[in-house]
């Protein structure tokens, strides 16, 4: 027996309005990459613990990978397409690139979205600061301090 349950809504995500039917039990991530097609929205252990599928909803990180699609209706979704202009890469995705804070790049999605959280909250963060802004996302290839120094010259950029 089916579960589906279908229901037409409209996600704001990135600016640009999507209309969908979808089942009201899908998380916004899955949507986001089956329905939407974005697909720097990670998906790791869809459990809240390594932070990959990062999003901001109203401009606040949270874990897609728990949050339900239709739940996002009348809000506004950024994703890490959502960071860059068609021009050019956001700052911050510049700085990690220059600072080697890209391995693998599976966490850097979420990486990137929760360090844009953070800096727009507090243009001038401590390294404390940072390192717990960034505390929701693993990383297993860096070793976090590359990371650490993209967000700090972010930081000096944005404040110059």
């Amino acid at each position: 027996m089916s579960t589906s349950n279908p229901q037409a809504v409209t996600l704001n995500v990135n600016g640009v309005p999507y209309p969908v039917a979808i089942d009201t039990s899908r998380t916004l991530s899955t949507v986001l990459r089956n329905e939407l097609g974005l697909t720097g929205t990670k998906e790791g252990c869809d459990d809240c613990e390594c932070g990959a599928c990062m999003v901001l909803l109203d401009g606040r990180p949270i874990n897609s990978c728990s949050y339900l699609a239709v739940q996002t209706q009348g809000r506004e979704v950024t994703t890490v397409e959502g960071l860059a202009s068609q021009d050019d890469l956001a700052p911050l995705q510049r700085n990690i690139l220059a600072a080697g804070g890209v391995q693998c790049g599976f966490c850097t999605p979420g990486m990137l979205m929760s360090a844009t959280a953070l800096l727009d909250e507090n243009p001038t963060p401590t390294e404390e600061e940072i390192r717990i802004g960034l505390s929701g996302n693993l990383c297993r290839c860096t070793g976090y301090a590359r990371i650490l120094d993209s967000v700090i010259q972010t930081s000096v950029e944005i404040n110059s």
